[in-house]
């Protein structure tokens, strides 16, 4: 099986950063009511304005599937730094256990910008 294009992985990524990233940004009551009371909400506002910012850049370079190495390395570092925080602090009980999905998701991410390099992918990307 071929793995996703790297134009379609860029916009699948970049429409769930910028769902998650404006989602505290738009509603506390929902955000918390999913992941948790906030002591320092604007922590997670803050947060959710980066994590928009790289999935409106992923989204735009994705529409016009010219995904460089740039674009894939924000793409894969940032999702399992992410992935890594998730894990970490749900593990010690900081954060809400829910947030071990979004480890799963962004894990997932990860392991398809690895699997379209290791493909040799990255070849046909730009």
């Amino acid at each position: 099986m071929r793995p996703i294009r790297p134009g379609q992985l860029a916009l699948l990524q970049g429409g769930y950063f910028l769902l998650t990233g404006i989602w505290p940004l738009l509603s506390r009551r929902t955000f918390e009511a999913v992941t948790g009371p906030k002591q320092d909400f604007w922590l997670a506002r803050t947060v959710g304005v980066l994590v928009a910012s790289v999935g409106s850049m992923l989204v735009l370079t994705g529409k016009r599937d010219r995904v460089g190495p740039d674009a894939r390395w924000l793409a894969a570092s940032s999702a399992a730094g992410l992935a890594a925080i998730d894990i970490l602090y749900a593990a010690r009980g900081r954060i809400s256990k829910v947030y071990l999905a979004d480890a799963a998701i962004e894990a997932a991410l990860v392991s398809a910008w690895i699997a379209h390099e290791t493909a040799g992918g990255s070849k046909d990307c730009v």
